[in-house]
């Protein structure tokens, strides 16, 4: 049976069921064919679970009716037309630290979705600060990072829930980079340059990079954020 195509979705069920054997450290992993906010969503739950030690925790939907990215604004999209999901980490860091999250979060996902690439094109996936997703100068995704405390489950001062989402567009970039009048890209565009990577199916983008998000926050509790600034730079679109 030939592999799903990142371009056309599974039906939520199966994504779902994908998902959950390729994340098994993962205590929560839902898909489902709309949602209001995955990140909204998260939050809520976050704050009202008792729960000790199950997350990480990954929601994801084919459509979001208020999706939202940074300053609030607002995001919708088409079901099909991008990959929507967020996830919940427990995270042992002083506040002060936490801002620093938001371009890790970045440089994770980029760093995932370039292990996907042949080495040639590899370089221009970009991360443009804090966490956009770049591909030859286009928009190709975007993150936002919400922090919150862990609720009635919480285990210590220094423990809160980090809510990453992302939106990664898998078409429309055309239509999209006319009615935003900004260059948008999306994944057609790297399978169409890349046709290897067009074999990877959905929950591969999706799993890569939940687990960079997971390995990376665990990295950053026990030494610190020591590496982060040489990575960026390797990343970065500035220096693209």
């Amino acid at each position: 049976m030939a592999p799903t195509l990142p371009l056309a979705l599974p039906e939520p069920s199966e994504l779902m069921a994908s998902l959950r054997s390729k994340l098994p450290l993962f205590g929560q992993v839902e898909w489902f064919a709309h949602t209001e906010s995955t990140n909204t969503d998260l939050l809520i739950k976050t704050r009202t679970s008792d729960l000790r030690l199950d997350r990480p925790w990954l929601l994801g939907a084919h459509r979001q009716e208020r999706g939202h990215g940074r300053a609030g604004r607002a995001w919708r999209n088409r079901p099909g037309a991008s990959l929507t999901f967020s996830c919940a980490f427990d995270v042992f860091l002083p506040s002060r630290a936490l801002p620093a999250l938001s371009p890790l979060a970045g440089v994770a996902a980029c760093e995932a979705l370039r292990g996907l690439l042949p080495l040639v094109p590899r370089a221009r996936l970009t991360l443009k600060w804090p966490n956009d997703l770049q591909w030859d100068g286009g928009k190709l995704g975007g993150i936002l990072v919400e922090i919150t405390r862990a609720g009635t489950s919480q285990l210590s001062n220094d423990h809160h829930v980090a809510i990453i989402g992302i939106g990664l567009n898998l078409g429309d970039a055309t239509a999209l980079s006319r009615s935003l009048d900004r260059p948008i890209a999306d994944w057609r565009a790297i399978c169409a340059l890349a046709p290897s990577v067009a074999e990877y199916p959905a929950s591969t983008l999706v799993a890569r990079i939940a687990q960079a998000w997971y390995d990376n926050i665990n990295l950053v509790i026990r030494q610190g954020f020591v590496e982060f600034p040489a990575r960026f730079a390797q990343v970065d679109w500035l220096d693209g």
